[in-house]
């Protein structure tokens, strides 16, 4: 069912599209998002009047502008900063190259464009104490530039505060002395920081509490620019934190814009787990919340409260819709994504996907990859596929993937016996499987489709040498394994789907794919 262009339905950006940051250029709205280890980098979503958003572009298309080929998975680019400001775009971002020991790398940098669409400049390196970086541009045209410091020391919190320091524009580079401005709430583990004026107070918006069930937005103020910060009276303004009964959980990490008739709007991101549980299969989406300025100078969620709701009131704008996407994407579309680079080995001719085999599914280098988010629980994938192998280690055919530990994969290979046959791999928590075991199913030279039926907990795999007649391959698996919140690694991402070829051998085996048709039981933004 529709809802009346009154509303404002969340998540607005359903899928992998977490730490939302937002920008306003005259009627426009642009919201950037983490990509991680998934290429293109960052993300950007349009919209005319909040309520309906499109793909617009991402800013980090280039390999000049994002290296990421060897990052583990949830590394790249963490936490993007839009802004506008005299007629150019500013992008600050993390590429985050080790997150899992007790030091992190995490090097920082800045592109700027006159277009949203780009050109983007070949970026600059700013520093790398933290991650999470911001620019805020002050009214008397002085820029300064804040992250988060992470602290390795033993008997020490690792999220040592957020810090400010002058970015000089012609130089390139931070200058002055960096200032610890505010070491976060009571909530703790302060990150994300943006920074605004209003009526004479520096307002500093924060995420706190970890990027889980204890995620915050909070909110804190200062008449000087480096402080002290005084925390909001009813802090935090969000939060999903003790309420299990919510549809949208993990609410923080947010941003705010302000529309040409003074209306407040705060993008966040958020989580909606499998029914009973706590797996986030769909990973962080954004979500969006109308807030107000009270006579106190502090925001308060309209409607009291700070939990996030479902539905909100759209603002006064004209609705400006975009079409619907089809549920066959040409190859070129921006809503296709590779891992770590999107490099030679994957070929678009016409209109068919040329894969030239690659390392593993759980390669940090050289995939062979191109996928879609996963959008809803309930969805169904097909793809019609043409390979050859000439070795059991050469494969190709349809993914669900969540990182190099989480996967289900329904592939195409060789057996000495068979030939031509279909195996399942999957992969929990790094330890793989092969559902099938030796009863492998034998497949006729030609063409093979191949589906997967995404319900809640369960993936079914189904297979045809027709396109019309489709046999059940398999068990059912466990597509909540899929999930950030699933293993014992940390996990920021959101599942995909697609079409992988792999050739063990180094010899490049192609595979060809017609289409990925995805049909989904909601509106795929």
């Amino acid at each position: 069912m529709l809802l009346p262009p009154t509303l404002i339905e969340n998540p607005i950006l359903p899928g992998f599209n977490p730490d939302p940051s937002i920008c306003r250029v005259g009627e426009d709205y642009y919201i950037a998002t983490s990509t991680f280890e998934w290429f293109p980098g960052v993300q950007i979503h349009h919209s005319r009047d909040l309520v309906n958003w499109r793909l617009l572009t991402h800013a980090l298309q280039e390999q000049r502008l994002l290296d990421l080929r060897g990052v583990p998975s949830s590394g790249g680019v963490w936490a993007p900063a839009l802004s506008y400001h005299d007629g150019v775009f500013y992008l600050c971002y993390t590429v985050v190259h080790q997150l899992n020991s007790v030091t992190k790398d995490t090097p920082n940098y800045l592109t700027t464009s006159e277009q949203i669409e780009g050109p983007w400049s070949d970026p600059v390196f700013i520093n790398s104490s933290g991650f999470d970086p911001s620019l805020f541009h002050d009214d008397d045209g002085k820029k300064y530039w804040l992250n988060m410091v992470w602290d390795h020391r033993p008997d020490h919190h690792p999220f040592y505060g957020i810090v400010l320091q002058e970015y000089d524009e012609l130089q390139k580079c931070l200058v002055g002395k960096s200032h610890l401005i505010f070491k976060g709430s009571s909530i703790g583990l302060t990150e994300g920081p943006h920074l605004y004026r209003r009526n004479g107070y520096y307002y500093l918006l924060t995420a706190e509490g970890g990027t889980e069930y204890g995620h915050a937005a909070s909110l804190a103020r200062s008449r000087k620019l480096l402080g002290p910060y005084e925390v909001h009276p009813e802090n935090p303004i969000l939060t999903s934190a003790g309420d299990a009964t919510l549809k949208l959980q993990k609410a923080g990490h947010a941003s705010l814009v302000e529309t040409p008739q003074g209306e407040w709007y705060m993008p966040h991101l958020c989580g909606r787990p499998l029914p009973g549980s706590k797996r986030c299969n769909l990973g962080r989406e954004t979500a969006l919340q109308k807030m107000e300025w009270k006579p106190d100078d502090w925001l308060y969620m309209v409607g009291g409260g700070n939990a996030p709701q479902e539905r909100v009131t759209a603002p006064n704008l004209p609705v400006h819709r975009w079409p619907e996407l089809p549920e066959r994407l040409p190859f070129d579309s921006p809503h296709y994504a590779s891992l770590r680079g999107r490099n030679d080995r994957v070929e678009i001719e016409a209109d068919r996907l040329i894969l030239r085999g690659g390392e593993s599914l759980e390669s940090n280098f050289d995939q062979s990859l191109l996928a879609r988010r996963v959008v809803s629980q309930q969805i169904k994938t097909t793809t019609a596929m043409v390979f050859h192998p000439e070795s059991f280690q050469q494969m190709a055919g349809l993914v669900f993937y969540y990182n190099t530990f989480l996967f289900h994969y329904l592939y195409l290979s060789l057996d000495e016996e068979l030939g031509n046959c279909l195996q399942i791999h999957s992969c929990d928590d790094g330890v793989s499987s092969f559902p099938l075991g030796s009863e492998l199913v034998s497949v006729a030279a030609g063409p093979v489709w191949l589906r997967g039926v995404l319900s809640d907990f369960e993936l079914q795999f189904f297979w045809s040498q027709d396109g019309d007649r489709y046999q059940l391959i398999g068990p059912a698996l466990d597509a909540s394994l899929l999930s950030d919140d699933y293993g014992t690694r940390w996990g920021f991402t959101g599942s995909f789907v697609g079409m992988a070829c792999q050739d063990l051998t180094g010899g490049c085996a192609a595979a060809e794919f017609e289409y990925l048709e995805m049909n989904s039981t909601v509106l795929v933004k």
